[in-house]
């Protein structure tokens, strides 16, 4: 074992080794900057410098004119929202002032509208009764000559309401329709209240021959009065168009269909073709009904001659239906012969009292005076 770990024996000395070692070892020299490149080292050095401050005022530059462009865009994004919402406003209060005109304008229509066809003024009011007053006085006086004579065989005559004088044609007394003499006062509740549903609930996509249109309290009223008044058989006060007359009289047809049926017959006299043809299509429209409704033997017959209309009533009383005579309000005469027959007579208020005559026309059937002029009245 001392024989292994004793150090041999040939080994160089320890200066030797060392020695060999440095001699190994390469040596740094420290390098040195030869004086004549110093001054140019600094003059980088400088130049870096400022090239570094000119970045960074590049760089405040840049911060500077991004945040006036940003801002500069924010005000002109504010004064485009400003004036957007200007314009806006203008344009709403533009349309607020249309909206209020257009309001006006619906009411003053209504306004019109109710003051038309649903009210009456002062005025309308004094000419309605000073035409009652005369109305009722002449045809009082009328009833009170008729009673007083004896009938007999006569020519015809025409009897002005201007005058007093009465001719009455004799012959065999004809019977009158059960529901005109009767009145209506078993129906009364039946009536009125379809009266109610063409007022405050109308049908205006109804089956044909009931009342399709709006119906006014004025509408009603008149009808009524038709109807419980003067018993079926009578003048009432016009209205102020032709039209309205119409729907009155639709109103009348739709009530005695819906109470007879077929058995109800109406009859239109009107002097003229074009009037004619107003009411055909004023009850085309009011009923729901086609042209084909109306003819000679079916629906409703248009006559411009009192003598056809009275002899196809006469024809229809004797197979047992019930004629209702229409009269046009342009109408300032009437045959006396119509007021054995159901009939309405629109009578209007610029016609003059002394030109509204009542003739009797030369034909077989007399007038029931009982029954016809006494309940000849207005409202």
């Amino acid at each position: 074992m001392s024989e292994e770990l004793a150090l041999p024996e040939d080994l160089p000395p320890m200066d030797a080794m060392v020695a060999a070692v440095e001699e190994m070892t390469p040596v740094v020299v420290p390098e040195t900057v030869p004086e004549t490149e110093t001054p140019a080292l600094e003059d980088l050095v400088a130049q870096k410098t400022a090239l570094e401050k000119d970045i960074a005022a590049l760089q405040r530059e840049k911060a500077q004119w991004y945040g006036q462009q940003f801002q500069q865009l924010q005000r002109e994004m504010a004064r485009l929202v400003e004036e957007g919402t200007r314009e806006l406003g203008q344009r709403k209060a533009a349309l607020e002032k249309e909206i209020e005109k257009l309001e006006r304008r619906q009411e003053r229509i209504q306004q019109e509208m109710r003051t038309t066809f649903a009210g009456a003024s002062q005025e309308l009011a004094i000419r309605v009764q000073g035409f009652k007053d005369y109305l009722v006085g002449s045809l009082q006086d009328l009833v009170s000559a008729a009673d007083q004579l004896e009938l007999g065989v006569g020519d015809s005559w025409e009897f002005s309401s201007t005058h007093g004088d009465a001719i009455i044609e004799n012959a065999d007394p004809t019977p009158v329709v059960s529901f005109a003499e009767q009145g209506f006062s078993s129906q009364k509740r039946q009536i009125q209240a379809l009266l109610e549903q063409y007022r405050t609930r109308p049908d205006y996509y109804g089956p044909p021959w009931q009342l399709r249109r709006t119906f006014e309290p004025v509408h009603a009223e008149r009808i009524e009065n038709w109807f419980f008044t003067l018993g079926g058989r009578g003048a009432i006060l016009s209205l102020d168009s032709r039209l309205q007359n119409i729907l009155v009289g639709s109103a009348a047809i739709a009530i005695l269909n819906q109470l007879y049926g077929d058995r109800c017959r109406a009859l239109i006299l009107a002097a003229t073709p074009e009037r004619l043809g107003e009411w055909r299509r004023g009850l085309q429209d009011c009923l729901g009904i086609s042209r084909s409704d109306f003819g000679s033997d079916r629906g409703i017959v248009l006559f411009e001659s009192a003598n056809a209309l009275i002899q196809r009533a006469e024809r229809l009383v004797g197979d047992r239906q019930m004629p209702l005579v229409l009269v046009d309000e342009t109408e300032e005469q009437i045959d006396l012969a119509l007021l054995q027959f159901p009939f309405y007579w629109p009578l209007h208020l610029v016609t003059k009292p002394e030109a509204v005559t009542i003739f009797l026309s030369p034909m077989k059937n007399p007038i029931a005076a009982s029954c016809g002029v006494s309940r000849m009245e207005t409202t």
